[in-house]
């Protein structure tokens, strides 16, 4: 009787099992095609930069084909690089499933969970997602990323991440998407300009104003220049000044220009800086906050009540409930 084993019996154990990429191989690799930097990949997977770079060589030597090329400024990726990455995001996001599915077999509520959350919403959410997390979950092991949003959507389809905290809709296939609540943006002035204090002035004001927006990334600067066509502005000083509100609030405070800010951070960010004034349109642009995990993700059913869980929870906030 034939039989297609036959082969493989006859030959050598070594020739089977030698040259097996690891999985520490794999995310070593796959961390370098995102980044294009063995500094900042090491730094992303909490691996040391001699380490990394062993472990992408050990791969290398393993799958016998070059994956990177090094020069002194940068790492580009090879023709078989670039294929491999894309296999090898896929082998780490089944890893990352069986995984979840063996901590969904446990009770709910425990083990990790990696919660990714974009820059405009960590340092003002974050406070209510901690205590809500140590009153209501005390056995879940929370890990929080804050990232932008295209590397948390990335971070989210590569299995890097359980579930995400940011602006919606996302406009991405093959996730659910919990909305949480609804912010106002408020427009952030130098102290003594004409338009502050005042309430229901119309967008159109924002034509004429020197504005300060966040760095290319950021879905808040989106969503900002959404603003500003909408109060028919189609150019002018649009000055992008910053890495974060902070420092964009910080700008404002000292007469550059004006800038939106998401409600939520107004009494955090203009506490830190003085010299300011607000102003609130007739009109009131806002966006939408809510979570965002895999369809068919194995632990649906406790996202599902986390959403619910931290949507009452954010009723100290400023916002409104969506």
């Amino acid at each position: 009787m034939f039989r297609l084993s036959v082969a493989a019996h006859h030959l050598p154990e070594s020739a089977i099992t030698a040259k097996q990429p690891t999985l520490a191989q794999l995310r070593a690799f796959a961390a370098v095609a995102e980044h294009l930097h063995f500094r900042e990949a090491a730094a992303a997977i909490g691996m040391s930069q001699p380490a990394l770079s062993g472990a992408v060589s050990a791969l290398e030597e393993a799958l016998g084909v070059r994956l990177v090329e090094r020069t002194t400024r940068k790492v580009l990726l090879s023709g078989a690089g670039e294929r491999v990455a894309v296999r090898a995001r896929e082998v780490l996001g089944a890893v990352g499933a069986l995984m979840e599915e063996a901590d969904a077999v446990r009770a709910p509520f425990t083990g990790a969970l990696r919660l990714g959350v974009i820059p405009t919403v960590a340092p003002y959410l974050l406070p209510t997602v901690l205590r809500l997390v140590h009153e209501r979950f005390p056995e879940l092991d929370l890990q929080v990323h804050e990232e932008q949003t295209s590397s948390l959507v990335e971070g989210l389809g590569a299995g890097r991440l359980d579930l995400l905290l940011l602006a919606v809709p996302t406009g991405v296939a093959g996730v659910v998407e919990r909305p949480l609540y609804d912010e106002d943006f408020v427009l952030v002035l130098p102290a003594g300009h004409p338009l502050g204090g005042r309430t229901g002035i119309p967008r159109s004001a924002l034509r004429d104003l020197r504005l300060l927006l966040l760095d290319e990334g950021h879905c808040l600067r989106d969503q900002a220049l959404d603003v500003c066509r909408d109060a028919g502005r189609t150019g002018g000083p649009v000055a992008t000044t910053a890495a974060g509100l902070s420092t964009l609030v910080q700008l404002v405070a000292g007469g550059l220009g004006a800038t939106l800010l998401p409600r939520t951070a107004l009494a955090v960010e203009t506490g830190r800086a003085g010299q300011l004034a607000t102003a609130e349109f007739a009109v009131v642009p806002e966006r939408r906050v809510g979570l965002v995990w895999r369809v068919g993700a194995v632990r649906s059913d406790e996202f599902d009540e986390f959403a619910r869980t931290l949507k009452d929870a954010v009723t100290d906030l400023p916002v409104r409930p969506a």
